[in-house]
């Protein structure tokens, strides 16, 4: 079914006159010289780019614009409301406290919480002094982030005390490690010679008494490196995808000009931008809150709600009573507002937005969410590796081209390549997904080869399938490799089978991506015992949960007699085994 047609069955025609303006008139006027998306040309690693010229030099800069929101509340965390002002007091007093404790440019300084409002303190304290910040994956486990913490070298880790649980008993396994803090842990409980966050700055309740002080006083180059977030392929250990200052300040601009260029498509005049309220229900380790979400909210004051864990009830609550203006994060989030039975007992008309990214959504989610809560879709691709936005779609472009997630940003290229990356294929073929701009992270942390593998005179080889239309709008049709992205969490395939296979009766595994209606997808596994053995699938399970992360265990297993299909390269047929699950009830 076409583009048109599958827009059209979901009840959606173009409003006459629509569009008002073309992309590439709209592109003209808004990059013109002198205007708010202005670009220029950049030297980038050898490489000219295009930048936004009026984005922040770095994250310092964007730290210093922050306090200019004054009074403006910042972050809401149940009963804790925390201002602009008493945000920039907490980050600078941090600043000078790792300063004081040795931490200085290039040093990393992990970060390992919840959705806190000492998370964004931690993030800028530690960037705002040249440091590196590693924002570690809160839902793994200790051994997992003890691997994190080794690799990245890290010498500072701020973590809340449910984390700091898991990683003090693999302290001997990280020995750059000199310093720990730990945020709500009770006092005199702490093991392993960490110390107590609210000994250096206080509970956020006390931030705004904290002395309105300055950030020290750091030179900070846009293409300096700011952070690491772990990433993985589908074999080996996770990867460190080491990103600039530069990278994270894209963003800002980024998401403004998605919002600017919907404007224009249906003939308005673009509104001046005003500060809003957006539940964040994501975690901050993700690109697509940090980066692509709490750098654009810093910039234009825009107060952040957090939630100590994710509950469509009580997102209802806070959305009434915060009267909440945009939220999302995946898919799966949308699909729980909509069908939740609550959500007409709650007033939610302050909603004006819903966003998302980071997993397939389905069409009818996009005719839903103008339907059902009036409110405008929209949806966006990135990765890691690009600090989260390349391309984004909204409103109307949305509606009509429901399968798409939209043409790059001004500054950013794509371009669909044969499989051995030596041939540009024309619009409407499928084949390798590479993106170039100045979002695309330097590399990876420590592996020149897995670097060079990735990274081509600028532009990422995303490892994803897609296509592009005659407009540039561009269609993911698969992804890198054997990667399953349940509800916007990576989960890859060999680190569980390489858990499966150490099970004494496993001689084969495999894990595949099953269907879910809000998740997108979710593991499941099939294994061939070896012969005179047992094991049953909650064993499996329990043996999984046990060493990984409780998203990466399969909501299923099969057992097969025989060994796993293959190839004549002894790979693993997974499109063969996947067909094992289409006669099995989904779980909802």
């Amino acid at each position: 079914m076409s583009e048109t047609n599958v827009a059209q069955a979901l009840g959606w025609t173009p409003p006459p006159g629509w569009p008002a303006m073309s992309r590439d008139a709209i592109q003209a006027r808004l990059t013109a010289p002198g205007e708010r998306f202005e670009m220029e040309l950049v030297d980038i690693r050898g490489v000219p780019t295009r930048t936004w010229k009026n984005a922040p030099e770095n994250l310092r800069a964007l730290m210093t614009l922050a306090r200019t929101h004054g009074t403006r509340e910042f972050v809401i965390y149940e009963s804790e409301r925390v201002t602009y002002a008493a945000f920039h007091r907490a980050v600078a007093r941090l600043a000078v406290e790792l300063q004081a404790r040795g931490a200085a440019r290039g040093d990393r300084v992990a970060l390992a919480m919840r959705n806190l409002p000492e998370w964004p303190v931690a993030f800028f304290a530690a960037v705002s002094i040249g440091a590196i910040c590693v924002p570690l994956n809160a839902w793994w486990t200790g051994g997992e982030l003890a691997y994190g913490l080794a690799d990245s070298g890290t010498s500072v880790l701020i973590c809340d005390a449910e984390r700091w649980d898991r990683i003090a008993p693999h302290v001997a396994d990280i020995p750059t490690l000199r310093h720990v803090f730990v945020s709500r842990g009770e006092p005199g409980t702490l093991a392993g010679g960490a110390e107590r966050l609210e000994t250096l700055i206080g509970a956020p309740a006390t931030w705004a008494d904290l002395p309105d002080a300055d950030l020290p006083n750091v030179p900070i180059a846009a293409d300096d490196d700011a952070t690491i977030f772990y990433t993985s392929g589908t074999t080996g250990n996770p990867k460190g995808a080491l990103g600039t200052h530069r990278n994270l300040v894209t963003n800002i601009f980024s998401s403004a000009w998605n919002a600017v260029v919907a404007a224009l498509r249906r003939g308005e005049v673009p509104p001046d931008p005003v500060p809003r309220t957006m539940l964040t229900v994501i975690p901050l380790f993700h690109v697509t809150a940090c980066s692509a979400g709490l750098m654009g909210a810093v910039a234009a004051g825009h107060t952040l709600v957090y939630m100590r864990r994710w509950d469509p009830v009580q997102a209802f609550q806070v959305m009434e009573r915060e009267r909440v203006n945009v939220t999302g994060g995946v898919p799966t989030i949308a699909w729980q507002l909509l069908e939740h039975p609550a959500r007409a007992q709650y007033d939610l008309s302050s909603l004006e937005a819903i966003a998302y990214g980071g997993a397939p959504s389905a069409p009818e989610l996009v005719r839903k969410i103008r339907d059902e809560f009036g409110a405008l879709p929209s949806n966006g691709w990135g990765m890691t590796e690009t600090m989260a936005t390349v391309t984004g779609i909204s409103a109307e472009d949305y509606l009509n081209r429901p399968t798409s997630c939209g043409p790059p940003v001004a500054v950013a290229d794509l371009r669909i390549m044969s499989e051995d990356g030596a041939r540009e294929l024309p619009a409407g073929e499928v084949g390798e997904l590479w993106a170039r701009g100045p979002m695309v992270v330097k590399g990876y942390w420590n592996k020149p080869e897995a670097t060079a593998e990735t990274f081509v005179d600028g532009w990422v080889r995303t490892g994803d399938l897609a296509r592009l239309d005659a407009e540039g709008f561009c269609y993911i049709v698969d992804r890198a490799k054997d990667m399953i992205l349940r509800g916007g969490e990576n989960i890859y395939s060999s680190e569980v089978e390489n858990v499966l296979y150490d099970h004494p009766a496993v001689t084969d595994a495999a894990l595949v991506g099953i269907p879910h209606h809000t998740l997108g997808e979710e593991p499941a596994a099939v294994v061939h015992l070896a012969p005179g053995t047992s094991a049953s699938e909650a064993e499996l399970q329990a043996w999984v949960a046990e060493r990984l992360a409780r998203f990466k265990v399969p909501v299923r297993v099969l057992f097969t007699e025989d060994t796993l299909p293959r190839n004549a390269n002894g790979k693993i047929l997974k499109k063969d085994l996947k067909a094992l699950f289409e006669r099995e009830p989904e779980r909802l």
